[in-house]
């Protein structure tokens, strides 16, 4: 009974989880669950007319949220504080969760109840939120594998269990391997080029691990400084290779944590899975849910991108060249050089680096601005509470209310890169809002990024483009705690189409490079004067510095994604490579060593949900650049546009279709033309 994931009724106690409660708390509410199923049809069974929304839905609403409250503490700490104890009960409930999530979507009698209220009369007295529950159910249950043989519905089940424990073993071969390598600097001769905050956080690495010097690591902070600003060009080179080979078959732990044969069984069990069911193909069992209509659809826009994009990528690529010939006598720019030169480059054009932003982006103005722009566009009011159990330290805990005082949501701010922390940057969900008996659960968020931490006494002190990640991820929790939907399963970012998700996040990434709120975020750490005029034309000229480049590499990404799921065949195996290479002979204009093992750290489709999927972020920029565009017709701050972005958008989760809510709030269907625009490719 002292189980601190059992019977949670509000946040989780954190720093009473212990990786032991973890197994005998989901064991026990697995089987509470499948008890009350139990009790729950047969009451249905015996009295028929008694079958309704109260009577089904509802029950089941209850059962899936006692499930994730437990589940998302758990899931969370596995990312942000791992432990070899916390990692193996977290694997060995992967396969118990699994096995339920198919038991319930293979439920013949569950499935015949949701058919029976949507073809009720009832069905029509519901409301658009409880209809579109109704409907997801069905649709999930068909792609849950609910109309195959017995013998078949046993193989999708396995399918399923293994994909669940394979996604997992791909992250944590990639911490192991990023954790693994470090560097020792015995001379910060050696670190000639960094700055002195990236050299103080080296120090600060090699002290906490009692070693002497300076200790390079591959966390992003440590990664990307050195790839942008050492001057010692064999130093990049191995840290390149270190990073771009982690958990392969090549670099300097060749086979020690290769996800090779992970990848190839991910992708042979998710195209058993898709054919299963009926579909071709695992691209289009993923489309399955989300707002693009058929496969053509989505290459025929990546396609389309990548013909406005590329002949600038080129161009862009030619410029880097020659500058690193003609001022640095450069005669081959190799893979490890691009950061380092791009960055010299963006100095000469634009006299603009990242280091000379950083003092006017301390985290002790960026957030208390950010917060005032999200009062500014929404009424929002967000305060601190203290005393908030959390994981570690540096995590704070906020509150959000609206105009008239009324608590929205909640949500920790985990901000710092850290060992044994999961590299990256997301949003995820700790509770859901739901409305049941006159109570109202109100939605909390996990807001984690691996950002610069302080070094010293000095706050953090940010780069634009952390600021950029910060917003980014804040507009995910906005979508997630402002919703008005009471119904967890299409509350906050749950039951929104996948290629829609990243609207909102995308959305706030804007207010990153306006004048009227770079004055909000910006405040130098000592003199706490705001970024000048000068600077910010500067930033601003810089905005789309190599953004054919940048657009090409998303591009290749996404095309590379959709079509390694769209193409497989068991006769040729996953192809992965030669695959890449085809993909890079069409969009890319950066050719990687060969060493380059890329897709074994691609985390974002072999283990966090975006598989046949990343097309996703350039298709919801698409709907961002169109919805921010309002914004720059009436007024960045502009209250009207700002209310009825909150309303169309964030507040209605996934209760309803987003292409109508973005029609709703736009008057039209998105274009192409805004994103363009904003990526200086519009010619």
């Amino acid at each position: 009974m002292n189980n601190p994931l059992l019977n949670i009724t509000g946040l989780p106690a954190f720093s009473r989880i212990q990786p032991e409660h973890v197994e005998p708390a989901i064991d026990t509410i697995l089987a509470t669950n499948r008890k009350q199923l139990e009790h729950l049809l047969d009451r249905l069974l015996a009295q028929p007319d008694t079958l309704n929304w109260e009577s089904l839905v509802l029950p089941l609403e209850e059962m899936e949220e006692t499930l994730s409250k437990a589940w998302s503490p758990v899931s969370h700490l596995n990312a942000v504080m791992n432990t070899p104890a916390l990692r193996d009960a977290y694997n060995a409930c992967l396969p118990k969760l699994s096995d339920y999530a198919t038991e319930m979507g293979q439920n013949p009698h569950l499935y015949s109840a949701f058919k029976q209220i949507a073809e009720s009369s009832a069905y029509q007295q519901l409301t658009p939120a409880q209809q579109k529950i109704v409907d997801n159910a069905l649709r999930d249950f068909k792609l849950s594998g609910i109309e195959l043989s017995g013998e078949q519905q046993q193989r999708y089940k396995e399918t399923m269990q293994r994909l669940a424990e394979l996604g997992a073993k791909f992250q944590q071969n990639l911490l192991d391997a990023t954790n693994a390598w470090t560097k020792q600097i015995h001379s910060v001769d050696q670190l000639a080029g960094l700055h002195d905050t990236a050299i103080q956080l080296a120090r600060q690495a090699a002290e906490q691990r009692q070693q002497e010097g300076w200790l390079l690591t591959l966390e992003a902070p440590s990664y990307l400084s050195v790839m942008t600003y050492a001057d010692d060009r064999a130093l990049r080179q191995e840290v390149y290779e270190a990073y771009v080979t982690r958990a392969s078959d090549q670099g300097p732990y060749a086979g020690r944590w290769d996800n090779t044969p992970v990848m190839e069984e991910i992708l042979a069990l998710r195209h058993t899975s898709a054919t299963l069911l009926g579909f071709d193909n695992f691209a289009e069992r993923s489309l399955a849910t989300k707002m693009a209509k058929d496969t053509s659809q989505v290459l025929d826009f990546l396609n389309r991108l990548a013909k406005k994009s590329l002949t600038v990528a080129k161009a862009e690529l030619e410029e880097l060249k020659q500058f690193a010939r003609d001022k640095y006598h450069l005669a081959q720019l190799e893979a490890w050089d691009i950061l380092y030169y791009s960055e010299k480059l963006k100095q000469h054009k634009h006299a603009i680096s990242e280091q000379e932003l950083k003092p006017y982006f301390p985290e002790t103005r960026v957030i208390p601005g950010l917060f005032a722009i999200v009062e500014k566009l929404y009424g929002l009011k967000i305060q601190e509470l203290e005393s908030v159990d959390c994981w570690h330290p540096s995590v704070r805990f906020f509150e959000i209310y609206d105009a008239n005082d009324e608590l929205r949501g909640q949500f920790y701010l985990d901000l710092y890169a850290r060992q044994h922390k999961q590299g990256g940057a997301w949003m995820d969900v700790c509770l859901s809002r739901k409305h049941v008996g006159g109570r109202t659960q109100y939605p909390v968020a996990y807001l984690t990024c691996n950002l610069t931490p302080p070094a010293g006494d000095d706050p953090a002190l940010l780069t634009h483009n952390e600021v950029l990640t910060l917003f980014h991820e804040f507009g995910h929790g906005l979508h997630h705690m402002l919703t008005r939907v009471d119904y967890p399963s299409v509350s906050g970012i749950n039951g929104v189409a996948w290629d829609a998700v990243e609207l909102p996040s995308q959305f706030m990434e804007n207010w990153c490079w306006e004048e009227e709120s770079i004055q909000l975020i910006s405040g130098h750490y000592h003199s706490g004067e705001k970024l000048p005029a000068e600077l910010l034309k500067r930033l601003r000229a810089a905005r789309n510095f190599q953004s054919g480049m940048q657009m090409v590499r998303q591009l290749e990404f996404a095309i590379f994604d959709f079509r390694l799921h769209l193409e497989y065949s068991p006769e040729q195996g996953a192809r992965i490579y030669p695959l890449l290479d085809e993909v890079r002979k069409q969009v890319a204009v950066i050719e990687p060593p060969s060493f380059n093992r890329f897709p074994h750290s691609f985390s974002h489709i072999f283990a966090g949900g975006y598989a046949a999927g990343y097309y996703s972020y350039k298709w919801a920029e698409v709907l961002s650049a169109d919805a921010f565009s309002v914004f720059e017709e009436h007024g960045l701050f502009d209250t009207n546009s700002g209310r009825r972005f909150l309303q169309s958008i964030l507040e209605q989760g996934g209760a309803r279709d987003p292409m109508e809510l973005f029609i709703e709030f736009r008057g039209r269907e998105p274009t192409i033309d805004a994103l363009l625009r904003h990526s200086g490719l519009a010619a």
